[in-house]
């Protein structure tokens, strides 16, 4: 009975805010973390902090922590797809501290920003390179009403077993009208 209540105050303690400056270490050593691994995302395993941050705050993009006994244990950016035509399709990446993985932090950052992407006025979310191993992303991208819309077959080169498939997922965010 005292786990699933400590599971549950976990999760209730839980905050998502916008990135503040002083949030950069511990995102740079969350983003290191993850890349590092090889196996999610396509930056180079040993990317600088200067270009990874670079990145990660660059232009039209919205930047987010998770916040959890105050400590930053994950972080998501959301920014348009394409810009002009394209511009009303959101795009968005996700990172969560391997410490913190398997607590629900990653389905409450995806929720997070599915409405903040409404309010933002996007009409759709797209995610343009799912890596086909990345089982726990596309568990939740499923859950949340993303659909499979094309494979790009052996595009993603996973440090430890080659070339693989990636996903192009969607989902409409707003009706169309």
């Amino acid at each position: 009975m005292k786990q699933p209540q400590a599971r549950n105050s976990r999760r209730q303690s839980l905050q998502i805010r916008r990135a503040r400056k002083n949030d950069r270490d511990a995102i740079w050593r969350i983003f290191r973390a993850v890349v590092a691994r090889g196996d999610t995302y396509v930056f180079d395993p040993h990317i600088s902090r200067t270009k990874a941050l670079g990145y990660w705050f660059g232009q039209k993009r919205r930047c987010y922590v998770a916040v959890s006994d105050e400590r930053i244990v994950g972080t998501y950016i959301l920014n348009p797809n394409q810009p002009a035509l394209g511009s009303h399709v959101a795009n968005a990446g996700f990172m969560v501290a391997p410490s913190a993985q398997g607590r629900g932090i990653g389905r409450a950052m995806a929720e997070h920003c599915l409405r903040e992407a409404e309010r933002l006025g996007f009409r759709a979310m797209q995610f343009n390179f799912v890596v086909a191993t990345n089982k726990p992303a596309l568990q939740l991208w499923k859950a949340l009403g993303f659909r499979i819309v094309g494979t790009l077959p052996g595009a993603f080169r996973h440090i430890r077993r080659g070339f693989i498939d990636v996903y192009v997922m969607y989902r409409q965010l707003k009706a169309v009208v």
